[in-house]
C-alpha cells in the first residue's frame, strides 16, 4: 500500500516524530498530519496485540496509503502473540513496527503491557527478538525512564542494553517515570518530573543507538535544541495535536531542510477530497474534523473556525461545505 520506506529514509524520518496518543492519531488524524509534513515519522494509536490476533480486529490495521511513513505501535508482553501481531502489520505495508513500554494506563497495567514492562527487560528483550524474525521491516522501542520506585539511572541502561543485544536499533524514550500506583494516566504525561539530561547520557552511552526524546517538546525550536544536543529523533505528542500548524505546517523547512512552509487555509482545501470519501463510506463528519480544530490556534479567525466546527460537525448531514463555512472568518481575517 504506497510507497514502502527503507531503513535509511526511516531513520532520517525519525529526526521528528508525532508520538501516539490514544483516540486521537487515528487513521483520520494521520491524514491531515500528512499534509502539514511530508517528511514527519507518523505513528498509529496503540494496537493491543491480543485484538489483532484474539479478536481478528484487523480494522484497527486500517490506513491510507499517502500515511507513509507510518509506524504501527503495539501493545501487549506475550511474545508469540506480538510475532503474530507484528507480521499482520508488516503485511499490510506499515513501515515499521513499535513495542509500547511507555503506555501508564490502567488497561495496560491489567494486560501486563505497556509502562510495566520496564521492570522486565528480559521479558521485553524476547518480545524483540521474536517480533524482528517474524517481520523484515524494523522494530523498535517506545519506553519511559522508569517506573514507580526504580532508579531511573540504574534501571535505563540495563534496559537498553537488553533490547538492543535483541537487534533493537531505534528506541525512543520518554523522559519521565511513569507511576502506576497513585496518578492517572494524565497526571502521568504532566507530574513525573522530566530528565532530559538522563536521556542525552544514554545516548552518549550507547552511542551506536538511534535514540529519540519524547516528552514535555512544545516547540520546533526546543527540538532542535535536542537534535543540536546529540540526539538522533524528538518525538513530539500533545502540542502536534493541539498546535498542528505551529508543529507540522513548518517542520518540513526547519527540521528537514526541505520544502515551504504549509499555508494552514491550503491544507484545508485539501483535505475536502478526503473528507467526502470518507463521508460516502459510512464515516461522520467531526470523527474527523475533530483533529483540525487546532488548525488555526493563536491566528485570527481560530475562535469562530472551532465553534462553527464542533456545534455543527455532529449533525445529521454534515458536509464538507461546513469547512467552507468555518473557513470563512479565518479566511476574512488572513485577507485584512
Amino acid at each position: 500500500m504506497g510507497k514502502s520506506f527503507e531503513k535509511s529514509d526511516l531513520w532520517r524520518s525519525s529526526r521528528l516524530s508525532v508520538a501516539p496518543m490514544m483516540d486521537w492519531t487515528d487513521r483520520h488524524c494521520r491524514y491531515f498530519h500528512r499534509l502539514l509534513s511530508k517528511e514527519t515519522l507518523l505513528f498509529t494509536e496503540m494496537v493491543t496485540a491480543p485484538a489483532l490476533v484474539r479478536g481478528g480486529a484487523l480494522h484497527l490495521l486500517d490506513y491510507s496509503p499517502e500515511e507513509h511513513p507510518v509506524v504501527l505501535q503495539l501493545g501487549g508482553s506475550e511474545p508469540g502473540e506480538l510475532a503474530e501481531a507484528a507480521r499482520l502489520g508488516a503485511e499490510v505495508g506499515y513501515d515499521e513496527i513499535n513495542l509500547n513500554c511507555g503506555c501508564p494506563s490502567d488497561r495496560v497495567q491489567s494486560g501486563a503491557f505497556g509502562a510495566v514492562l520496564m521492570k522486565t527487560p528480559d521479558l521485553v528483550a524476547d518480545c524483540v527478538n521474536a517480533m524482528r524474525e517474524a517481520v523484515e521491516v524494523e522494530v523498535t522501542v517506545k519506553c519511559r525512564i522508569g517506573v514507580d520506585d526504580q532508579e531511573p539511572q540504574e534501571v535505563l541502561p540495563v534496559f537498553l542494553e537488553k533490547i538492543r543485544a535483541a537487534g533493537c536499533q531505534r528506541v525512543t524514550i520518554h523522559a519521565r517515570k511513569a507511576w502506576l500506583q497513585g496518578l492517572s494516566p494524565k497526571e502521568n504525561r504532566d507530574i513525573p518530573p522530566l530528565d532530559y539530561d538522563l536521556v542525552h547520557r544514554m545516548k552518549a552511552e550507547f552511542p551506536d543507538l538511534h535514540i529519540s526524546i519524547n516528552g514535555g517538546i512544545a516547540s520546533l525550536e526546543a527540538a532542535k535544541e535536542h537534535l543540536e544536543g546529540g540526539l538522533d529523533g524528538v518525538m513530539i505528542g500533545r502540542a502536534a495535536y493541539h498546535q498542528p500548524a505551529d508543529i507540522l505546517s513548518a517542520a518540513d523547512p526547519v527540521i528537514f531542510g526541505s520544502g515551504e512552509p504549509r499555508d494552514p487555509v491550503t491544507i484545508v482545501h485539501e483535505m475536502l477530497p478526503y473528507i467526502e470519501r470518507q463521508l460516502s463510506g459510512g464515516a461522520r463528519l467531526h470523527q474527523i474534523t475533530r483533529h483540525m480544530l487546532g488548525l488555526f490556534a493563536g491566528r485570527p479567525g481560530a475562535r469562530a473556525w472551532r465553534r462553527i466546527l464542533s456545534e455543527g460537525a455532529n449533525r445529521t448531514g454534515a458536509s464538507t461545505d461546513l469547512l467552507l463555512q468555518a473557513l470563512e472568518p479565518v479566511a476574512g481575517s488572513s485577507a485584512a
